[in-house]
């Protein structure tokens, strides 16, 4: 099983210098679901293999709140921990947003992905109400709402749109137009910092060392041609992008 990783590798850097600089201008099945967006499509499961790279995304309940916090961060990155040690399902990419996170995993069939999501969202949904119990008690209730969506990724093309949609989600959300966050090149509610195909990351010779307070997300490298290599074919990815709803990854 491949070894998972929390962080950069192959070249050195202050991640200070890439987290918290602005860094210049940015360019522009199963049961019927409950939540808003009731209807959406899923893709069928009978569809995945080990060769696949897949877009997930999870939806929160609205009482859960804002996930951009530290507590339910370092919730989620426990779960990630705990999904990192299944050798047939892998989170490569992941970004926690205010209501959703998305993520970019692999899964050798559709009953891996089946167990792994499950596994995903049961230690996340505990974290995370444990993290917002009160008095000592740990909360009660709901964490994620309907079932996960899932797109196959079918191309170059839309693997780099993939992984720019999870890892720039940020900046689409606006997150970065206001106070401490409007000075990220990276966001560290994501992976970004384990991700090595950035553009500007091109010409560099060390590995990012990190500030001794912030604790990546635990992601697998992937092992799909699109996630690794493929992706490339399609173009550079920058952290100054800024993606829009065209970009969102949707089955073909």
């Amino acid at each position: 099983m491949a070894e998972a990783r929390s962080g950069g590798k192959g070249r050195k850097r202050h991640v200070q210098q890439l987290l918290f600089n602005h860094g210049g201008k940015r360019r522009g099945a199963g049961r019927k679901p409950k939540s808003e967006r009731a209807g959406e499509a899923h893709a069928k499961r009978k569809d995945i293999d080990g060769r696949d790279a897949l877009h997930v995304v999870l939806r929160v309940a609205p009482e859960v709140g804002n996930l951009r916090r530290n507590a339910t961060y370092q919730a989620v990155r426990a779960a990630t921990e705990v999904a990192a040690r299944r050798g047939r399902f892998r989170i490569c990419q992941l970004s926690i947003q205010r209501t959703h996170i998305h993520m970019i995993a692999e899964a050798e069939d559709a009953m891996a992905l089946a167990h792994g999501m499950q596994g995903f969202e049961i230690s996340a949904a505990r974290n995370i109400n444990t993290a917002l119990g009160t008095g000592g008690r740990r909360r009660k209730g709901r964490v994620f709402v309907d079932r996960y969506h899932v797109v196959v990724i079918r191309s170059p093309k839309q693997m780099r749109r993939a992984l720019s949609y999870c890892l720039n989600n940020f900046r689409k959300h606006r997150e970065d137009r206001g106070g401490t966050p409007s000075t990220w090149l990276l966001d560290p509610f994501s992976s970004a910092v384990s991700f090595d195909g950035w553009k500007e990351l091109e010409g560099m010779t060390e590995a990012w060392q990190l500030p001794g307070t912030y604790r990546p997300l635990v992601v697998s490298p992937a092992q799909s041609w699109l996630q690794r290599v493929g992706w490339k074919i399609a173009g550079e990815i920058s952290a100054r992008d800024v993606p829009s709803a065209r970009d969102r990854p949707r089955a073909v």
